[in-house]
């Protein structure tokens, strides 16, 4: 249910001014530290932001995929990184939980989930499985622990998992039954104290610092016949809907760091001066601030008609892979004019404009690559052609 208009703008407002004058001046030291200042993330909880897609009966604010993606758009504002720290508990950590879970599932997570007590993380990436994800090689075989309970054996490995740095909780993707294909996955709730559970240290990365990724080793770990989310071979189903969710969170967020790029686009050319002018008066130079703003105009528009769709009920895997190709391409060029606007000062550290030109590069990759979505698009469009 959707909160009442008042309460929603007062939720907006909030987190426009938090993303201004608190995340913005600390962007530099994300970069430098490559973390996240704890009082930061205390206060993104105090304010509710880990659970933000989760519904009231479990701690969280509830928000409709269109208040999400309105949210997302302020969250655009600042470095990616800060939006990471809460972003797996808002979308694919906890949504496979809120799709599948059973209330005895529900119940114990979810509200750690909204509280930010607990992190959780989404693993289906695999050394030799990313885009291929119906190619899982992580098994889960069906066993019984020392006091005779069911459990399954889990043992794989697990590649570039956000937030596995700190996370309580993985909604794992591992074969259980067919060698092949999607329908022999299924999806389990794999708590990070399970003996044979290991975590690697986060990797280096090209941008968003501060946002961990590492490697999540599992060694005969005896996962809880209760923790399978949905039942056996569900899980390739219950990973698509949740990354059609995490998807159409990611344009929107694309869309407000286009927006942000934009406005710092035009604010340097109406100050900085060449052959006697604003660089702002020079054609080309508009040319390259209309194409930006057209195409995030645009992208905003698919975003927002995706989540309509979404709240309304329907399926939305050609709208959520076309919003997240179109807006993730969109923010990649805008970040390109940026720099090239900027001339110089967009290549040095100081501006902050090479920071999002490393930073969005990502978001044509994960949750689907940019040539997954085109793949997804072209086979919905030819399905639906009756």
């Amino acid at each position: 249910m959707a909160l009442d208009p008042e309460t929603f703008d007062q939720l907006l407002e909030t987190i426009r001014r938090f993303v201004q004058e608190r995340l913005r001046p600390l962007e530099g030291q994300v970069e430098a530290d490559d973390a996240i200042p704890e009082d930061v993330v205390e206060e993104m909880k105090a304010m509710g932001l880990f659970g933000l897609s989760i519904d009231p009966e479990y701690g969280g604010i509830g928000l409709t995929m269109s208040e999400e993606v309105r949210v997302a758009f302020e969250l655009g504002g600042t470095t990616p990184a800060f939006r990471s720290t809460f972003g797996t508990n808002v979308g694919i950590g906890s949504q496979g939980v809120v799709i599948a879970g059973t209330d005895e599932q529900k119940a114990e997570w979810l509200p750690k989930m909204a509280s930010g007590e607990a992190i959780a993380s989404f693993a289906l990436t695999e050394p030799d499985v990313g885009s291929d994800s119906g190619a899982v090689k992580a098994k889960a075989v069906r066993a019984k622990d020392e006091k005779g309970g069911d459990v399954y054996r889990l043992s794989g490995t697990k590649r570039y998992i956000t937030n596995a740095d700190k996370a309580s909780v993985f909604t794992v993707m591992a074969r259980t039954g067919e060698e092949v294909g999607g329908r022999g996955v299924s999806a389990f709730l794999v708590p990070r104290d399970l003996p044979g559970l290991s975590v690697g240290e986060p990797e280096k990365k090209m941008g968003q610092q501060g946002a961990k990724v590492c490697d999540v080793n599992f060694d005969d770990a005896p996962v809880p016949a209760a923790n399978r989310l949905g039942a056996e071979g569900e899980g390739f189903k219950v990973a698509m809907q949740v990354l059609d969710r995490g998807r159409l969170h990611i344009s929107a967020v694309c869309v407000g760091i286009a927006d942000r790029l934009i406005a710092d686009c035009v604010a340097y050319a109406t100050e900085r001066k060449q052959f006697g002018q604003a660089l702002s008066e020079f054609q080309l130079i508009q040319a390259m601030i209309a194409d930006s703003k057209a195409e995030s105009m645009a992208a905003k528009a698919l975003v927002l008609e995706a989540a309509a769709k979404k709240d309304a009920g329907e399926r939305i895997t050609l709208e959520a892979a076309a919003a997240k190709y179109f807006a993730s391409e969109m923010v990649g060029r805008v970040a390109d004019r940026a720099v090239q606007i900027h001339g110089g000062a967009g290549y040095i550290n100081d501006y902050g404009i090479e920071r999002f030109y490393r930073d969005v590069r990502l978001f044509r990759i994960y949750e689907g690559t940019s040539q997954i979505q085109q793949l997804i698009i072209a086979r919905e469009t030819i399905k639906n052609r009756g």
